[in-house]
């Protein structure tokens, strides 16, 4: 985008105001996990145009063919092609074809409309539609995926760069925008939940033979797969039931015990019938590139429910970065500050930890001993403090 063009922030307007069409362009299908992206749009869509374009589909035809449906407020939109093409990503072709083929269906919607972004390889498809405004929503950071396409750093910086209005899911996540683009109309906007939904699990308990942990969400490369077999190992009077599609990781190389199970994906609305039958839910993700920047919904879904949570060190869930503190949320979802006073700065050392200043703490850890370390990240410091508090 042009960086003169003016910025129009308000792109969403008040009810009694006409609201602009709306494009998304994502590399994550509506009909696919209910997640950031749905939720959103679903609300976004109401008394809007509004278009989900996704990547193509692999399909026996012998050129790129537009499919769209409807889907409550948004027209569900992908390519059908042909099934010798080698990436069915926003790559060149994919491109062209889209940009073929899409006017006629958008209509005056093909320039001018508000374009929100989730895959970063979709920016040029983003540019042929000279939008009002460029919005990237960053629910990821795609290009430390271990399989992802050798475009995405550059296109990632390139989006993060070119638009006018950048959200990040989570603290990681602006981080990371605010070192690419500067702070200025970029935003931190954390998933929420929906409470009414998740609720039902908490009214719904029900005596079980055998107890049983769990895990909700997609079952890929992120997951501690090593631990996730360890704890089965050492809990057999429970059952570990993972609940998810299973996403680039080899099936046969996952592990195979009588007390775990592998679920496959559900539909949204049967989530809280089954973490009714869970007494404790599992965020087991591996400490790798691919969970640096992860900042779980699943964390609010499971507290909803009324389920403790037992989670590896992810940064996101135990810090709360911009507000300099660090907080504990205990089993019946209390949360408490155990650091920081949320006034930025530096104070504090051989003091009460509550009364501390911290500046933006994240990547917490905790010791053999129960102390708890941290990056206290822009007074340039690691910090440690004591079980007691200090």
């Amino acid at each position: 985008m042009e960086a003169a063009r003016e910025i129009n922030l308000r792109a969403f307007p008040e009810e009694s105001e006409e609201k602009p069409d709306l494009v998304v362009l994502s590399h994550l299908r509506w009909d696919w996990v209910w997640q950031r992206p749905q939720h959103l749009i679903s609300r976004l869509g109401r008394g809007r145009r509004t278009w989900f374009v996704e990547e193509p589909i692999l399909a026996d035809v012998s050129h790129p063919e537009l499919r769209h449906v409807n889907v409550g407020e948004v027209e569900r939109v992908w390519l059908d092609v042909p099934r010798d093409w080698p990436e069915t990503v926003f790559e060149e072709r994919v491109v062209e074809a889209y940009s073929k083929l899409l006017p006629d269906l958008l209509g005056h919607a093909a320039s001018g409309s508000v374009v929100w972004l989730y895959s970063p390889l979709a920016l040029e498809l983003a540019e042929t539609l000279r939008p009002r405004q460029l919005i990237y929503d960053v629910m990821d950071d795609l290009s430390a995926f271990s399989y992802s396409n050798p475009r995405l750093p550059l296109m990632q910086r390139e989006a993060l760069r070119q638009a006018d209005v950048v959200f990040a899911g989570g603290n990681s996540l602006y981080r990371m925008a605010v070192a690419a683009r500067g702070s200025e109309s970029t935003h931190l906007f954390p998933s929420g939940v929906e409470t009414e939904h998740y609720a039902k699990s908490r009214s719904s308990r029900r005596s079980r033979d055998r107890q049983a942990a769990g895990y909700v969400g997609v079952l890929d490369e992120r997951l501690d797969w090593s631990l996730i077999a360890e704890m089965a190992a050492a809990l057999p009077d429970w059952d570990i039931n993972l609940i998810g599609p299973m996403i680039k990781v080899d099936p046969t190389s996952l592990p195979k015990q009588p007390n775990l199970h592998y679920l496959g994906m559900q539909p949204y609305e049967k989530l809280p019938e089954l973490m009714v039958d869970l007494d404790v839910a599992l965020m087991p993700f591996a400490l790798n590139e691919a969970t640096r920047s992860i900042s779980p919904t699943k964390t609010l879904e499971y507290l909803v429910a009324g389920l403790p949570v037992v989670s590896t060190r992810v940064a996101d869930v135990v810090a709360d970065t911009l507000n300099n503190r660090i907080r504990r949320i205990d089993r019946q979802g209390i949360v408490t500050t155990i650091a920081g006073d949320g006034e930025p700065g530096f104070s504090g050392d051989g003091g009460q930890a509550s009364a501390a200043q911290l500046f933006q703490p994240g990547a917490v850890t905790v010791d053999t001993r129960g102390n708890f370390i941290f990056s206290d990240t822009l007074n340039n410091r690691v910090r440690q403090f004591r079980l007691l508090g200090s």
